[in-house]
């Protein structure tokens, strides 16, 4: 039994942390909007979008590992903020080579077994000590080697010199590396444990902004028609019945063509999955509102002559906030299935920002086979446990609004 003078929203709070399904769920999400923040800096692949490619590593087994041969790559390399770095990435300054074995000639050169990929023989390289060292500050290859000693000038024209011995030394502690992959590799050698970190992102971004548009529209409709009645309720609700018939991943779609390239992919699939789901809110919020209207409190701010936006919107959708929770956390998780579905059908995040339902497509063909068959699971399942998460929440919401008969 709780304290008689808790106030409402308290009561309802520990009703919902006692529902241990909804509880759960909500670590679940709030673990996942910090991933969503964070993913590139703890992301094994800390490029932009996760979107470092080594072909000869396509389709690889969840654990595989190689060794790597970093080389630099021979451009300046481009200043990152530390805040770019944690949220959005950095490019990766480094040419990543699969190596089977490498050795050192007596020409300054590493001379590596180039893996090509499973069933492929090694490729046989050689590489100069100085494009894997300081790519970034030789031009021309212009450097003299006089006995163990290595003289060359940079794009300043500065003259460096350095030693052989020190250059292999460098190269064997930090230039070769071993790296894994724990979920294995897409079809471009890419990195799945990070794209799906990545994708986090932008299913939490399309449900949030799809979520707040659609109770933006679904709030104000769904409340002038229930509370003004007569011929704005009818037109409202024949308005709300015809989007109503239309299927919501084909009315999404629909936005979706319209709306075309003329905004970036990413804000048009917000507009596009938010303006498909408001209806649901109207209908909610029209007979909450309907009910409400006719409470006393209701008449006595008439009775005062207070206007009706201020009777609305300060009276009574504060008292139907419950079933407006609920709704919401309903419809984002529908919000991230139209996106996901959207992703798959090709018409959705445009590549290679990475989101579930593109990655679901990319190996929808790999179901089938036994060995390559977490390609299409691992997206799937991220895109499961959402879903459940927010429905879960949604009931432990519901049950927790829901006072008729219950004691904290």
């Amino acid at each position: 039994m709780g304290n008689g003078n808790d106030s409402p929203l308290k009561k309802t709070w520990v009703r919902l942390l006692k529902n241990k399904p909804a509880f759960i769920s909500l670590i679940v999400i709030c673990i996942a909007m910090v991933l969503s923040i964070i993913g590139p800096s703890i992301a094994p692949d800390k490029t932009p979008d996760a979107d470092d490619q080594v072909l000869q590593l396509a389709n690889m087994n969840p654990g595989f590992s190689t060794k790597m041969l970093l080389v630099q790559k021979n451009r300046e390399e481009k200043k990152t903020s530390f805040l770019s770095k944690i949220f959005i990435g950095k490019e990766n300054p480094n040419e990543m080579i699969p190596i089977v074995s490498y050795s050192f000639d007596t020409s300054a050169n590493i001379v590596i077994q180039a893996y090509q990929g499973i069933g492929r023989a090694p490729l046989q390289r050689s590489i100069p000590l100085v494009d894997v060292c300081e790519a970034l500050s030789i031009t021309n290859q212009n450097f003299v080697i006089k006995g163990n000693q290595l003289s060359y000038t940079n794009y300043n024209e500065q003259a460096h010199v350095t030693t052989i011995d020190a250059m292999k030394k460098e190269i064997e502690q930090n230039r070769i590396i071993t790296k894994s992959y724990l979920l294995g590799t897409d079809n471009y050698g890419r990195d799945i444990l990070s794209r799906l970190l990545f994708g986090v992102r932008v299913s939490l971004s399309v449900g949030l902004v799809a979520v707040l548009i659609s109770l933006t529209i679904g709030i104000f409709m769904g409340s002038v028609a229930g509370y003004f009645r007569g011929k704005t309720d009818d037109i409202i609700m024949w308005l709300i019945n015809v989007i109503w018939s239309i299927p919501t991943i084909l009315l999404a779609m629909a936005i979706r063509f319209a709306i075309g390239d003329k905004i970036p992919s990413f804000l048009a699939i917000f507009i596009a999955v938010g303006l498909s789901m408001w209806v649901e809110v109207a209908r909610i919020v029209r007979g909450q509102v309907l009910a409400e209207r006719e409470m006393e409190y209701v008449q006595a701010a008439r009775g005062l002559g207070f206007n009706h936006a201020r009777i609305i919107f300060k009276h009574i959708l504060p008292n139907i906030i419950g079933p407006i929770m609920v709704i919401a956390a309903s419809n984002f998780a529908a919000a991230i299935l139209i996106e996901a579905g959207l992703s798959f059908v090709g018409i959705g995040i445009k590549p290679p920002t990475p989101s579930w339902g593109t990655m679901l497509n990319d190996h929808r063909a790999y179901l089938l086979t036994p060995d390559k068959a977490f390609l299409a699971l691992a997206p799937g399942i991220c895109i499961m446990i959402m879903v459940l998460t927010f429905n879960l929440l949604g009931n432990g919401l519901r049950d927790a609004f829901d006072v008729k008969g219950k004691t904290v």
